[in-house]
């Protein structure tokens, strides 16, 4: 049975437009909020530097959080605390995703494979918007010749925190 999605198009949109529009102040107030309703994929990000990712790529991806929340408030929903485990059973999951995707020899197949994640999966606007902020940055990174290895903890760290939300079991319903 197929997911509902939760965060609507428009939300997504309403969430990336708010946090474009913030001051400092305003994000880190959010922060605060992140780190008070959801400490384990704040400290998800935060813990990328022991991993050996530079402070501006933690930024970075403390801006994906931060819409991927604000998509959240948003949506209306209310989700529980995703805990640690749920993390690591996520990563698990997209581990062996990107496995199988490694295993297919036919770029065609792989692709056709990647594209199918996508659009099934049960929050694909989050989704999208993250793998295309994730484009636009590896793009940047090429550019400058500033591509590093720890750039893939990065990129899953971002992919962990949408499916962390999407497969998130929402209790009750704001609206």
């Amino acid at each position: 049975m197929k997911s509902v999605r939760r965060i609507s198009v428009q939300q997504l949109y309403s969430a990336i437009n708010k946090v474009r529009s913030m001051s400092l102040a305003e994000k880190s107030a959010l922060t605060d909020e992140i780190y008070q309703q959801q400490p384990n994929l704040l400290a998800s990000c935060l813990v990328q530097q022991r991993l050996g990712v530079s402070e501006r790529a933690v930024e970075f991806l403390l801006n994906i959080l931060l819409v991927s929340f604000q998509a959240m408030k948003e949506s209306g929903h209310h989700w529980p605390l995703i805990s640690e485990e749920e993390q690591e059973r996520q990563l698990m999951r997209l581990r062996g995703t990107i496995a199988f995707s490694e295993d297919l020899t036919d770029p065609a197949q792989a692709h056709a494979a990647g594209a199918q994640y996508v659009k099934d999966h049960p929050e694909a606007p989050l989704l999208a918007y993250v793998i295309r902020e994730f484009t636009l940055w590896l793009m940047e990174l090429a550019e400058q010749g500033a591509e590093s290895e720890s750039d893939k903890y990065v990129m899953m760290a971002g992919i962990n925190i949408v499916n962390c939300i999407a497969h998130a079991e929402i209790k009750n319903v704001l609206n």
